[in-house]
């Protein structure tokens, strides 16, 4: 009984510390819903949470974002399905530019929806398959739509502006 309650202690001291790192969400820039912002707050917070993760690279912000089944329904070749999928892409490119930021431009919050443009920026410091980054900039645009379920993400489609993004890398010729 005695470690149960030490390690429930434990995960609710572990959940009020990290519930402080809510200050860290990304703000969007534009905010547009179809109802009273109160009614809106679980999609608006589960997409914050993932945006989040996108900029720190933190798994937890995944974690608390996703749903278990999370499914994304433009998976790129060669990801995992699943919760898996993000956190791999995440550390695959975090390898490549270690400082990558997103800024959330515009969110449009409708019904159990919400979709995102997103503007992401960093350094190519790393390393992307056979090319070494010599310091440059990339900035590239995206744009997700979510279907949030119980408060979490349960389905994403998602469109980057990779052609960009390959250029700035040096993989691909402008």
């Amino acid at each position: 009984m005695k470690a149960l309650t030490l390690a429930l202690g434990f995960g609710l001291a572990l959940t009020a510390a990290f519930a402080g790192a809510a200050e860290n969400l990304p703000q969007p820039a534009r905010v547009w819903a179809d109802r009273p912002a109160g009614s809106v707050a679980a999609v608006k917070l589960a997409a914050l949470r993932y945006a989040a993760f996108w900029n720190s690279g933190d798994p937890r912000y995944a974690e608390l974002a996703l749903d278990p089944d999370f499914i994304d329904r433009t998976l790129p070749a060669g990801r995992q399905q699943g919760v898996a999928g993000p956190l791999q892409a995440s550390r695959q490119f975090r390898a490549a530019v270690p400082d990558l930021k997103v800024d959330v431009t515009d969110m449009v919050l409708a019904g159990d929806r919400v979709a995102l443009r997103l503007h992401f920026q960093g350094h190519f410091s790393g390393r992307f398959g056979d090319v070494q980054g010599q310091g440059q900039p990339v900035e590239f645009q995206a744009f997700d739509l979510y279907r949030v379920k119980n408060g979490r993400i349960a389905e994403n489609w998602h469109l980057e502006d990779n052609l960009t993004l390959m250029q700035q890398l040096g993989v691909v010729k402008p």
